[in-house]
């Protein structure tokens, strides 16, 4: 008799209808790829069975989606924190990499990027393996720390942003139809040598206000240290430590826009003497009219009057365990051209 009522105590307890225990919760972590499957240069034609290679199943649940028009993956970023996905991780170029920071900034959900572009500026930054296979490992381990972006009138940025010479460059490649280095390449070749440069005023508002009017080849605002492509504007730019690096290039011709280029790819370009070198955590610029600015590389026209601020950690990414952030040291190259 007794061992009947226990039976029948705890068939209650357990009923759909009385259940007194709520039923075990799925305790992996949810993991969504975005993919852009137009973005880049790399190929992604199996990437669906890399993730089910890689991936270790007991720890994540995996869902993949793919994008169906610009800034779609803003959208289903931003979707996807407020549901409580824990790393939304986006697969393509610089393009898209932004989109769906952008629609994770201020929340708990983490960043992660397959690169699969011709620049990858940010996955370099992080350290990120540029092979497909080998990043999705890194998304594997899980590990994830906090970063700073910046914002350039109310358009969040991650790597950096600027106007002058690069925007005025972003804007003709967008508008060429042709993707990849080589036709970047030409582009700031052919631009280089007619390109004049223009006047701003620029305000570093943290800095006592002080406004200065200069000529300038370019204006750049590093969060991290370079365009892509291993091109580095901000050598020195940490995304943890609540600064801008800002690079003024003044107007420069024949040798000297040579000495710049090189200066770009061996990581030397604080010590050029055309460049001013500056850290700031929020400063208006006025130019003269309305005009080209890019931000991650996306070029895009803004007015004359430019606000850049930076966002202290609030962004949550996946890290390489090994190495956080490029240092951007001067390598062999610079050694040997004795920079």
């Amino acid at each position: 008799m007794f061992v009947f009522e226990i039976f029948l105590f705890f068939n209650s307890s357990f009923s759909d209808k009385n259940c007194t225990f709520a039923p075990m919760q799925d305790a992996r972590k949810q993991l969504l790829f975005i993919v852009n499957p137009i973005s880049g240069t790399s190929s992604k034609k199996g990437f669906d069975a890399m993730v089910e290679q890689v991936i270790d199943h007991n720890r994540f649940l995996c869902n993949i989606v793919r994008t169906e028009y610009a800034g779609h993956a803003a959208v289903l970023a931003a979707d996807a924190a407020t549901a409580g996905t824990d790393i939304c991780v986006a697969v393509g170029g610089d393009g898209t990499v932004n989109e769906v920071a952008r629609g994770l900034v201020g929340t708990n959900t983490a960043l992660g990027i397959v690169p699969c572009g011709s620049g990858n500026g940010l996955a370099r930054h992080l350290c990120m393996p540029m092979n497909i296979k080998r990043a999705l490992g890194i998304i594997n381990e899980g590990q994830t720390d906090t970063f700073d972006y910046g914002i350039i009138n109310g358009h969040p940025f991650f790597c950096t942003c600027g106007m002058g010479f690069d925007a005025h460059v972003s804007l003709l490649f967008s508008q060429s139809g042709k993707r990849g280095l080589g036709t970047y390449a030409r582009m700031v070749l052919q631009e280089g040598l007619k390109y004049k440069g223009d006047s701003y005023d620029v305000t570093i508002e943290d800095a006592g206000g002080e406004t200065q009017h200069l000529e300038a080849f370019l204006i750049a605002c590093g969060n991290a240290a370079q365009y892509g492509n291993n091109t580095y504007i901000a050598p020195e730019a940490s995304m943890q430590d609540g600064l801008l690096d800002v690079i003024i290039i003044e107007p420069i011709r024949g040798l000297g826009a040579t000495r710049v280029l090189v200066d770009l790819f061996t990581k030397t370009i604080k010590n050029n003497p055309h460049v001013t070198h500056t850290l700031a955590r929020h400063l208006h610029i006025h130019r003269p009219s309305d005009g080209a600015v890019h931000y991650d590389g996306d070029p895009a026209i803004m007015g004359s009057d430019i606000d850049i601020s930076i966002v202290p950690r609030g962004l949550k990414a996946v890290v390489n365990p090994r190495v956080v952030e490029d240092k951007a040291q001067p390598g062999r190259l610079a050694k040997m051209l004795h920079i």
